[in-house]
């Protein structure tokens, strides 16, 4: 965690400077209270930016989010600010950690691991996944390049069939 810290830290002129607006997702609570503070410093300083955007994963499973986002979703019902008849996608969208970022449109899985791992599952709904044997270090800008390759060859569908697409 002393290593997060100090690239928070380190980093956060060149945020500023690069204009990247710095966001997290997970569940902040868990994080060591320095480590917390200097996150939320580096969030809020960056937060006008806007060139890039660097989403950093910390404490996050994808079945907290969610529990977490039923809990916030409950709660509001309790207090009589929601029916459970109101529930929506977008009801669920908005309390989850990714409710300011668009869903992924791509997700590239590295290491010739074939799974998801509890990660974004609720956002990956309608992504393409790209499998690869190269690994996390080694994927750069020629393998980059390939899954892009892949991606732009496939139909994007969102759950119907192509005839469906043809006829909207």
């Amino acid at each position: 965690m002393s290593i997060l810290k100090n690239f928070l830290e380190s980093e956060l002129p060149r945020m500023q400077k690069n204009d990247i607006r710095l966001m997290a997702i997970g569940d902040r609570q868990r994080l060591p209270e320095e480590v917390r503070e200097s996150l939320e410093r580096g969030i809020a300083a960056t937060s006008g930016n806007s060139k890039l955007t660097l989403n950093l994963a910390l404490s996050y499973g994808s079945r907290d989010e969610l529990v977490r986002a039923v809990k916030t979703i409950s709660s509001l019902c309790l207090k009589g600010e929601l029916t459970p008849d109101q529930i929506t996608d977008r009801i669920i969208n908005e309390n989850l950690d990714t409710r300011q970022i668009p869903d992924p449109d791509l997700l590239i899985r590295t290491g010739g691991e074939a799974r998801l791992s509890n990660f974004l599952l609720w956002q990956v709904s309608y992504s393409e996944i790209y499998f690869t044997e190269t690994m996390w270090p080694d994927f750069r800008k020629e393998s980059f390049l390939q899954a892009l390759l892949e991606y732009q060859s496939r139909e994007r569908r969102f759950g119907r069939i192509g005839d469906q697409l043809l006829s909207k």
